[in-house]
């Protein structure tokens, strides 16, 4: 018997059963947490498990099938030209519209099919921090210069950190340039233009289906919005096309179930989401039925869902339990983060970063919580830093960029990110 591993085993054992036996059951703030972690949970499996992770489990996907890894390796590879790989990754987030953990089956995606770390780490950043709705808000309710500086910082840092990651780990991306010398051509069944087509039907199907309604009921974005679900059938029609005509699936079979969504989105109008869940359903039992590339989509999705779901809602509980929802109390008091984020003082904007990086965000709802927080004396500085660290980053999130980069790699890129919001939120505040 080996006694130190025992030793450990005890040690663990010992720590386990005093947290139990002291476990503050029937204090008013741990039940309320406890509560909260639930609540948030609940609140997070209906409105993004089915809306946002389910279309980008299959965007992820469909990158792992049908996009060749010498291509991504082309044009997001170590090798590949910087000034197209970064540029392209960082101001990805302007056309999707997703928070911080809708990015990572994307993510996951491109970087296991041969993206290099810096480029895979910009698009990682910038998927969720520059949303161009996100960043209209801001500048509408915290003022243009907060929206202008949110765009701009976040472009930045996502150059930045993706090069700095690139520059900490090049013995890697090394080995990646050397793998891309090896690698044959494969032949690519589609074309570049009907590969494009059937990923803009994917993305419009996420973007369109989770499309925020803004605070004003007029206007360009509030008609965009009252046609969210008529937007998002029109490209769930053109997938449905797209795989008759270009990807062989059977007519019959994609008929049968737009005729089941259709006639579910006639009985309940109010309730799109029934309709819209069906729809992956259906979808996803015919190509998980077939031997050829469309049962290999259904795999590579359903892999990603494996090993990305069950850390995002485990960091959800927690996420809960720690901080509670929008206007409810966590295991943290509100007033302590109040109170730490006033001034424009350093202590002040690193703890604005580091809180907002472990905060979950959903989309947009970062910018109603800054309102409150700058009306209890939050300063603007802190403000910007928690905007630039706390979309793109939750403790849901970590979790699942661990499993796919490793812990020295995750430490590096949150690190990277706290560091940056809070020098910039410094140098905001010193303006302003």
């Amino acid at each position: 018997m080996e006694w130190k591993t025992e030793w450990k085993y005890l040690l663990v054992i010992i720590g386990v059963f005093l947290a139990c036996f002291y476990l503050p059951v029937g204090t008013e703030r741990f039940d309320k947490a406890v509560l909260e972690a639930f609540y948030l949970t609940k609140w997070y499996a209906r409105e993004h498990v089915l809306l946002c992770l389910i279309p980008a489990f299959f965007i992820a996907g469909a990158i792992g099938v049908f996009i060749s890894q010498t291509s991504v390796m082309k044009y997001l590879g170590p090798a590949a030209n910087k000034a197209l790989a970064y540029g392209v990754a960082s101001v990805s987030g302007t056309i999707l519209a997703v928070c911080s953990c809708t990015i990572l089956p994307l993510f996951s995606g491109i970087y296991r099919m041969g993206a290099g770390l810096g480029p895979a780490c910009a698009f990682l950043y910038s998927g969720p921090a520059i949303n161009v709705l996100a960043i209209v808000l801001t500048a509408r309710i915290l003022g243009p210069e907060m929206g202008i500086a949110r765009g701009v910082g976040a472009v930045v840092f996502s150059v930045i950190i993706g090069g700095l990651m690139a520059i900490l780990f090049r013995e890697e991306e090394k080995n990646k340039v050397a793998m891309q010398m090896a690698l044959p051509e494969e032949e690519e069944k589609r074309n570049l233009w009907q590969n494009g087509l059937y990923f803009a039907s994917m993305v419009g199907i996420l973007v369109f289906a989770n499309w925020g309604k803004p605070q004003e009921d007029a206007g360009f974005w509030a008609a965009v919005y009252a046609a969210k679900w008529l937007l998002t059938a029109g490209f769930a029609a053109a997938l449905g096309l797209i795989l008759i005509v270009w990807f062989g699936v059977r007519a019959w079979k994609i008929g049968l179930v737009a005729a089941v969504v259709t006639g579910l989105s006639l009985l309940l109008p109010e309730q799109p989401t029934i309709a819209f869940t069906a729809g992956f359903i259906g979808l996803s039992v015919f190509i998980s039925t077939d031997n050829g590339e469309m049962g290999d989509w259904f795999s590579s999705s359903w892999g990603f869902a494996k090993q990305i779901l069950p850390l995002l809602l485990f960091g959800v509980l927690i996420a809960g339990a720690l901080l509670g929802r929008v206007g409810h109390e966590g295991l943290i008091p509100s007033e302590w983060v109040a109170s730490a984020v006033g001034g424009n003082s350093f202590f002040a904007n690193f703890f604005a970063s580091f809180a907002g990086a472990f905060m979950y965000f959903a989309t947009l709802t970062e910018v109603p919580i800054l309102q409150g927080l700058i009306g209890s004396g939050m300063g603007k500085g802190p403000a910007l830093a928690l905007l630039l660290a706390g979309p793109a980053l939750s403790l849901p999130n970590m979790l699942v960029i661990n499993s796919v980069l490793g812990v020295k790699k995750t430490a590096a890129f949150v690190g990277l990110v706290i560091v940056m919001a809070t020098l910039s939120g410094m140098l905001f505040g010193w303006i302003f």
